[in-house]
């Protein structure tokens, strides 16, 4: 298991845990659950944003809140 921010572009994960307590509900509200697909589709200069795909959802987070979500490679 790594954090959101330690995830290679391109990548397909899991959402294995959240810190529900340093996230924003809107994230929550958008698919940022554990079992939910996840894949980092480009990250920004200096690394922050990321901008993701949580099942069909499509948003930018910062690397801060990343470092809060926890996922699993998908083999």
């Amino acid at each position: 298991m790594i954090s959101l921010d330690q995830l290679e572009k391109g990548v397909v994960a899991e959402i294995e845990h959240i810190e529900t307590d340093f996230l924003p509900l809107k994230l929550i509200e958008m698919g940022c659950l554990p079992g939910n697909e996840i894949t980092l589709i480009q990250k920004a200069p200096l690394n922050d944003p990321l901008y993701l795909k949580i099942d069909e959802s499509h948003l930018a987070i910062r690397k801060e809140t990343a470092q809060h979500i926890f996922v699993r490679l998908k083999k």
